[in-house]
């Protein structure tokens, strides 16, 4: 089993302020991430949000807490569930290029979740790329 961690880097025609907007406002991240009650960008602020598995019936609390944020270039939280082992990690970083930015999204930990299909690596894989590549995407650019 690979213990890489996943990696997602996407350039965005957006400036970095924007885009850590898009990151860490509780309104902005309803429309194109997880519907969260309450978020604020500050170390140790725990947040959680409900999300569904690979099929749709079943339904995960995700329990986060923010464990290191720079503004307009790095957030990082821990991402675990409710009621299962594991304990991963994900992280944001932000990188000016011009007028455009490039994110980097690291997921570290997936490996330490349970062996069900839901915590499988490529639903991971799958999930960040549609969120970010498709999802944060449409939202910036409709900005």
């Amino acid at each position: 089993m690979s213990h890489k961690p996943f990696t997602i880097e996407r350039t965005f025609n957006a400036p970095i302020a924007l885009v850590w907007k898009a990151l860490t406002n509780k309104e902005d991240m309803k429309q194109w991430y997880f519907d969260l009650k309450e978020f604020k960008p500050e170390k140790g602020f725990k947040f959680q949000f409900v999300g569904t598995g690979k099929d749709g019936t079943k339904h995960y609390v995700h329990l986060c807490e923010i464990k290191e944020i720079i503004k307009e270039k790095k957030i990082s939280y821990s991402w675990c569930y409710e009621g299962f082992e594991g304990y991963s990690e994900v992280t944001f970083e932000l990188f000016e290029v011009g007028n455009k930015t490039t994110l980097k999204l690291t997921h570290t930990g997936i490996e330490t979740f349970p062996a069900l299909p839901d915590f499988a690596p490529q639903n991971f894989e799958e999930g960040w790329t549609y969120i970010i590549s498709i999802s944060l995407d449409k939202f910036l650019h409709n900005k």
